[in-house]
């Protein structure tokens, strides 16, 4: 049977992605699990997997096209299948039934009537429904919950009877929709850039940048240099804009001194082959402190405190398309070594474009280390929805007081910035003084 290759939602805040490029020709065999093409998202460049060994065929996104969230882009023939008379479908939302269902699907068996009140849903598909007022009862599943694929396809079965009676809804994205009815602005003058003009949030993004007046008598007329921005930057904006005016920052700082770390850190390199950095012992640092002080590994969704028993370290990277986060994953339980080996790896990775969903997922707390820029201190945005993040800067030599008398010793400043909404400044205090405590004496992980 024929199986859709369809455009997944990779964030909770994704609405649309970007094919970068095919890595597989139409009519060419591919085996599941084989990557067939690369898609830019909110987080990073991943590569999209075949859902099912065969054919591919049908290909309707193009390279370098901004496609919505549970679109069909292709799809993959089985052995000896021929393709259907209509070989160039549109591009359009992934269909409630689904050849896997070998003819069981709800519409057959009559069981979406009698679907229970107590629904499963995806905490993005709720979301979608509820900004249109969607009852989740009446929209059915293709798989065992409610994903944001089924809600659009609902969306759409919805408006297409009453499109000769009605103005013709504006085609959007949900985020661009409301960001737009936030700033008072109408999608009707607005430029869309997405698949049949659909207006995307970059869109309306763009139409709230004041142009620039033109002075007359100034000399010739310049003409503007703008940059191109990618997905990956302009998303980033978005998402770093959402945290900065939605979440209450507090800031808590430390300067600490990082003679021992030094020592540390050359100890381990004279016994290791892989390159040891300074980031990879705070990492270690934050895990035990985390553990010792789990309230600063949560975050804050749906008005609620979510605790998080795995510990999972998120590294902010900066690449040339924009930030990433790539994450160590059960940071607590490796070894420096360990961490090492798999930072080099994420940040190769990162740099070259070619981080997997994985990669990418689930952090519980973020690091963001300048230090090798000569940077001193900063303040860093929240990755939400994580309750903080530690923003490091460089190590370098200050005048202190060491028993009673003035020295001069390598010291480090940290800051660390926390959701007012997830913790308070006690419990941050405490976090923040076990990291310290720490980096002055490392010893202190081995009790």
């Amino acid at each position: 049977m024929a199986t859709n290759v369809i455009l997944p939602a990779l964030g909770m805040a994704q609405d649309t992605g970007k094919i970068v490029r095919w890595l597989k020709t139409e009519g060419e065999e591919v085996v599941k699990g084989e990557p067939v093409a690369e898609i830019e998202t909110d987080k990073a460049t991943v590569e999209l997997e075949a859902p099912a060994t065969g054919r591919l065929v049908n290909i309707l996104a193009k390279e370098g096209v901004e496609v919505p969230v549970g679109h069909v882009i292709a799809t993959i023939l089985a052995a000896d299948e021929l393709p259907h008379s209509e070989n160039s479908p549109a591009l359009q939302p992934a269909s409630d039934s689904h050849p896997a269902d070998n003819g069981n699907s709800d519409s057959q068996t009559g069981a979406g009537s009698a679907r229970s009140t107590s629904v499963l849903a995806s905490p993005l598909a709720a979301r979608i429904a509820a900004e249109h007022h969607l009852d989740l009862t009446e929209v059915k599943a293709v798989g065992r919950r409610i994903s944001k694929a089924d809600v659009l396809s609902h969306i759409q079965q919805q408006q297409a009877p009453t499109a000769e009676i009605q103005p013709r809804l504006l085609p959007a994205s949900p985020k661009a929709r409301r960001l737009a009815n936030e700033r008072n602005l109408k999608l009707k003058n607005i430029m869309g850039s997405g698949p049949g003009g659909a207006v995307l949030t970059a869109d309306v993004l763009a139409a709230t940048i004041p142009a620039t007046p033109d002075i007359a008598g100034t000399g010739p007329e310049v003409e503007e240099q703008r940059p191109a921005v990618s997905t990956t930057w302009r998303i980033m904006a978005e998402r770093t804009t959402q945290s900065w005016t939605t979440t209450p920052h507090f800031y808590l700082v430390r300067e600490v001194n990082a003679s021992r770390l030094i020592a540390w850190r050359e100890h381990i390199q004279r016994r290791s082959s892989t390159r040891i950095t300074y980031t990879d012992l705070l990492v270690k640092i934050v895990a035990a402190s985390l553990r010792d002080h789990p309230r600063l590994n949560v975050s804050w969704q749906n008005g609620t405190i979510i605790q998080h028993h795995e510990i999972h370290i998120g590294l902010a990277v900066a690449t040339q398309d924009g930030l990433v986060v790539p994450v160590i994953h059960h940071a607590g339980i490796l070894t420096i070594q360990q961490i090492a080996q798999a930072r080099a790896e994420l940040a190769e990775k990162a740099q070259a474009g070619k981080l997997r969903l994985p990669d990418i997922s689930n952090g519980t707390f973020t690091i963001s280390n300048l230090g090798m820029y000569g940077v001193d201190a900063f303040n860093a945005v929240i990755n939400t929805p994580q309750a903080a993040i530690l923003a490091v800067g460089r190590i370098a030599e200050r005048v202190v007081p060491v028993h009673g008398q003035p020295a001069v010793q390598p010291m480090m400043t940290l800051t660390l910035t926390c959701d007012h909404r997830a913790t308070d400044g006690a419990r941050a205090a405490q976090f923040l003084d076990g990291v310290a405590t720490l980096i002055e004496e490392p010893l202190g992980l081995l009790g």
